[in-house]
């Protein structure tokens, strides 16, 4: 007998299935798409009030950010990430008085670029990058979500922030790596008028960093001048990590630089809290000038719920006795100043 072949209900079937696997490949390039991109961030914000000056509280230290008083906000930060594997590109966006200061407020965006990058992934172990990145000196960043304090010290605050140039990173193995770059005069993110360029690197060695920077600047611009700069830390346990910083500058421009380090004892009690001490000391070198030397202690908690951190924070600043830049109760100079902060920092 012969078979009849019911054509309209293959026909439906065929249909139905190429619209499934219409549906299917549809999905799988929308999370191939999905993949390549990614959006992280931070927000932040602070109540902070100073002692033994009068009561106004409204003194500020000589480093960057977090010196308002009152209830203030630190920034706004948004990242987003194209990744092609091979390829790349990453913008860092920022908002707020935070990241008006990290930018100094003088890019073609009124001061909301903090990075914005290309790279290309020669092979598995060179990198090359190219546009604005944030600077490989230092041991605290400004991004306040990657820091243990929340406010700054000197050496950061006197560092460069971010370097408009070029730079190839080079892992040798998962231990050793080194990166070399050239990129405009310090702290220059838009353009160079002065036909001067700096040039710096970083070897890392089982998490010691080894940091060079020199900017020779000109007699109209300045510069940076050169500085070497030592960033590291040991896991003393599995629950206290000591972090060290050492910085030399000398800027032949200016006469002038500084020298300075700093300890990061930090202990960790539970998976929600730790506790962290940054010891600095640091001084102000000028030819011609005594030393002018600062300690700064900085005691800070950090609580920690989902993508919440919370961060009491008691900082003291000392100045040299014969360095008086703060004011006490009777409105007279004196050379040390407390405070308190309690900040609030929330990442995804």
């Amino acid at each position: 007998m012969k078979q009849i072949i019911n054509t309209k209900f293959v026909k439906n079937i065929f249909l139905s299935t190429l619209a499934l696997f219409s549906a299917v490949s549809i999905m799988a390039q929308e999370e191939e798409s999905a993949s390549k991109f990614s959006l992280s961030g931070s927000i932040d914000a602070y109540y902070r009030t100073t002692f033994m000056d009068g009561g106004d509280a409204t003194t500020a230290t000589p480093t960057s950010f977090a010196n308002q008083t009152g209830f203030a906000l630190g920034m706004a930060n948004l990242i987003g990430t194209y990744d092609m594997g091979k390829t790349g590109v990453v913008v860092d966006l920022v908002f707020g008085p935070r990241g008006t200061e990290a930018t100094f407020n003088n890019d073609v965006l009124n001061g909301i670029i903090n990075q914005a990058y290309a790279y290309w992934n020669v092979s598995e172990k060179t990198t090359l990058t190219i546009g604005r990145f944030n600077t490989w000196v230092g041991y605290e960043v400004i991004a306040p979500a990657a820091n243990f304090n929340y406010s700054v010290s000197y050496l950061f605050s006197n560092d460069p922030f971010s370097h408009l140039g070029a730079k190839a990173d080079f892992a040798f193995s998962d231990d050793v790596s080194l990166m070399l770059a050239i990129t405009n005069p310090w702290d220059t993110n838009d353009i160079s008028g002065s036909g001067v360029y700096a040039v710096g690197g970083q070897l890392g060695v089982y998490g010691q960093y080894l940091n060079v920077y020199y900017d020779g600047g000109s007699e109209v611009a300045g510069g940076l001048g050169f500085e070497i700069d030592y960033t590291g830390g040991f896991d003393l346990s599995d629950s206290f990590f000591f972090g060290i910083n050492a910085a030399y500058n000398d800027n032949s421009q200016t006469n002038s630089g500084f020298y300075g380090a700093a300890i990061y004892p930090q202990i960790t009690t539970s998976e929600s809290f730790a506790i962290g001490l940054r010891g600095e000391y640091f001084a102000y070198t000028e030819e011609g000038f005594d030393d002018v030397p600062v300690t700064a202690l900085t005691l800070t908690g950090s609580f920690t719920k989902e993508n919440l951190i919370i961060k009491p924070e008691i900082r003291l600043d000392s100045f040299g006795k014969d360095n008086e830049p703060f004011f006490n109760s009777n409105g007279e100079f004196t050379n040390s100043l407390s405070s308190f902060a309690l900040a609030a920092i929330y990442s995804f």
